[in-house]
């Protein structure tokens, strides 16, 4: 079976960027979706359990962290890597993060490159 990321972010500048620095995957059976707010993220999470996740902290209907703390500690979905984005100087969430359950914490603006190294790494590729 294919390996699945989700990038849920509210910005589909964001959005964009992610899928084009990780399109070439799919050329790998990577399979990549989208959420625009908290509450698709979830759903999709849930309904799909895909490997890895891009987790915007600020989202409507529901923040990264809440969704990040419903996979983790009310789903019990390990398998899932959860990496929460948040906006850069936001020392406080990444504390927050952590006690949600996420597997990593990236900064905005991020390294194309380093969102790349990482879901490989992840997905060993």
């Amino acid at each position: 079976m294919a390996a699945r990321i989700l990038i849920a972010d509210d910005e589909a500048h964001i959005r964009r960027l992610i899928e084009q620095t990780l399109e070439e995957l799919e050329d790998e059976g990577v399979e990549i979706l989208t959420a625009n707010d908290g509450e698709e993220a979830l759903e999709m999470i849930r309904d799909l359990q895909p490997e890895i996740v891009f987790l915007d902290v600020m989202m409507p209907k529901m923040s990264g962290f809440e969704v990040c703390h419903a996979v983790k500690r009310k789903l019990h979905l390990d398998g899932v890597f959860v990496i929460v984005l948040t906006a850069q100087g936001q020392d406080t969430h990444e504390g927050r993060g952590e006690l949600a359950g996420a597997d990593l914490y990236m900064t905005k603006p991020f390294d194309p490159d380093q969102i790349l190294a990482t879901t490989k790494a992840v997905l060993h590729l």
